[in-house]
């Protein structure tokens, strides 16, 4: 499965913490449309992303996490993310004028966006005219001057991610959130929240190895457990097998034409019921 979203043309990754044996360890991600796969590290570094991740050719989509920026592929990264920082900063310094305009600006460009994402959906062809926007924005960003600490920062972090925030614009398919991973962990946090920290490394592999089954099974509108009787050890062609014998059983074979006598026959009999049942 891991292989099968690498070797794809869009992969979102995301992490997340969890106790295993009272110690803190951390999960991985990776998913698309289609497909999840959790992966455990007992640290948050990812140095095992670079190898992981060596032939990925794709568009990476992922949140603001500096390990990330080491993989060598064109990245999107989460614009939620961003917004929601912006408005957690707006929300302390309330009178932040500086801040206030930046927002509001990135704001206007992003929902622009948005309103051609919801006409056309996530396509290059409508999308790149939002470009001119794009440069425009970051033109007169690049132009002022703040006195504020937090909107110098929140320049500085514009400039510094320009090529990795409107990535989605050029390739088609690609989203500009992070929510596709971010939906496929809350099976993990469900039961990080049941069992706390009594698992243990043995168990929580073989957890994310269920884990990764039960949500691509969900992903491809398969019944999990169908696919754990079925023998199957690929759940594309479990779920290819299913659609053909559906298919097969809609189509119903015209019946075989009986003799004249016997089509004369077929024709009296709802007369012959319809007499019945009035002369009841």
């Amino acid at each position: 499965m891991i292989e099968s979203l690498v070797s794809g043309h869009l992969l979102h990754c995301d992490e997340t913490p969890i106790t295993i044996g009272g110690k803190r360890e951390f999960v991985w991600v990776f998913c698309n449309s289609d497909q999840v796969v959790f992966r455990r590290t007992e640290t948050r570094e990812g140095l095992f992303l670079k190898e992981l991740l060596r032939d990925f050719k794709g568009v990476l989509v992922t949140d603001f996490y500096r390990v990330y920026d080491s993989i060598r592929c064109p990245q999107q990264k989460c614009l939620i993310h961003l917004m929601r920082d912006l408005n957690n900063d707006l929300y302390k310094e309330p009178f932040n004028e500086e801040l206030k305009a930046l927002a509001s600006e990135f704001g206007s460009l992003l929902k622009q966006i948005v309103d051609t994402i919801d006409r056309f959906g996530l396509k290059t062809r409508y999308l790149r005219k939002h470009e001119q926007h794009v440069t425009e924005f970051f033109r007169n960003l690049s132009k002022r001057s703040y006195t504020s600490e937090t909107a110098t920062k929140y320049r500085e972090r514009f400039e510094r991610n320009r090529e990795l925030l409107f990535t989605f614009l050029e390739h088609d398919g690609v989203t500009w959130h992070n929510n596709t991973a971010e939906h496929a962990i809350k099976g993990l946090a469900i039961l990080r929240r049941a069992i706390g920290g009594r698992l243990t490394k043995r168990g929580a592999d073989d957890y994310l190895v269920l884990l990764s089954l039960l949500e691509t099974c969900k992903c491809m509108g398969v019944n999990f457990l169908d696919f754990l009787r079925s023998g199957h050890t690929d759940i594309a062609v479990f779920a290819d097998s299913r659609q053909n014998k559906i298919s097969q059983s809609k189509f119903t074979p015209p019946k075989r034409r009986g003799s004249v006598e016997d089509q004369a026959a077929e024709r009296r009999r709802p007369v012959a019921a319809g007499l019945a049942s009035l002369s009841d």
